[in-house]
């Protein structure tokens, strides 16, 4: 099966969702049927060729960022092991 071919203007389009947007890469590929590594080179091609349009985050957005990480990590130790409780106890009462 040969390639899709994208017009250029398509590639920006969709590569200005990646970048305008906080979506991922792989949400905005599979929303327009480009395949996640297609789009994924063409933004990094993108971003080579314009740094300065490179969005740069503030230290305090940086700080939530990091604040917000390790919630997540805990709340997924913390489903994690209720998780194993609750099968702990399903099984105990059988």
């Amino acid at each position: 099966m040969a390639p899709k071919k994208f017009s250029p203007e398509f590639r920006e389009q969709v590569v200005r969702a990646v970048i305008d947007s906080s979506r991922t890469v792989a949400e905005v590929a599979r929303e327009l049927h480009v395949g996640p590594e297609t789009l994924r080179n063409w933004v990094n091609a993108y971003r080579r060729a314009h740094p300065e349009v490179v969005a740069v985050i503030s230290q305090s957005e940086r700080v939530e960022l990091e604040r917000l990480r390790k919630e997540v990590r805990e709340l997924r130790q913390e489903r994690e092991f209720l998780g194993k409780a609750a099968a702990f106890f399903a099984k105990e009462y059988r």
